[in-house]
């Protein structure tokens, strides 16, 4: 049975403008910091960790799983809340974006899906993967607003705030109860 869900926010990527950011990749910083995290990782008995098909997502597992000699198995709906078909935003227009993403969970009003069904979706996704498993922990790497979207539904912006690149939540298994947010490695 398992006992800990860990989710994993990826490491740092490359920004690109031009690119949407469902296809960026690590930055060096970003592939050190990995390397950082996998250390961090080393306390949980998983089998193998599952990652989103998103490049950076990809990296950061394939960085880890290296690192401790796990395998990695990248899973469809994973991925980030959809917002491919928008303009690159600065800072400050992103966060404010996201900001109303959470607030209107059933409103259409960033991106290509709602903050409901971008839930849904990766909640479905987690449910399938942990099917699967069976080491006593599960670790999973993805992104920040679907990972705070399944952790605190109730208030995902505060721990949206929280999650640095990479990061990760601690949850009990069944509950799924926080038990540790580590909001930067």
């Amino acid at each position: 049975m398992i006992g800990r869900l860990v989710l994993v926010k990826h490491s740092h990527p490359h920004i690109e403008p031009d690119v949407p950011a469902a296809g960026w990749r690590l930055d060096d910083e970003g592939h050190a910091r990995a390397v950082r995290l996998a250390s961090r990782l080393r306390t949980f008995t998983a089998r193998r960790i599952v990652t989103s098909i998103e490049p950076k997502a990809h990296e950061t597992a394939d960085i880890v799983g290296r690192e401790l000699g796990l395998p990695v198995e990248p899973v469809r709906g994973l991925h980030e809340h959809d917002r491919n078909d928008g303009p690159f935003l600065g800072a400050e227009d992103f966060d404010r974006s996201v900001a109303m993403l959470f607030a209107r969970p059933r409103e259409l009003v960033f991106g290509n899906e709602t903050a409901e069904q971008a839930a849904r979706r990766f909640a479905t996704a987690i449910d399938r993967a942990l099917r699967e498993e069976t080491a006593s922990d599960a670790i999973v790497v993805a992104h920040g607003t679907v990972i705070s979207l399944f952790c605190s539904p109730a208030d995902p912006l505060t721990l949206w705030k929280r999650l640095g690149l990479p990061s990760y939540v601690v949850l009990s298994l069944p509950a799924r109860a926080i038990l540790d947010v580590v909001d930067r490695v």
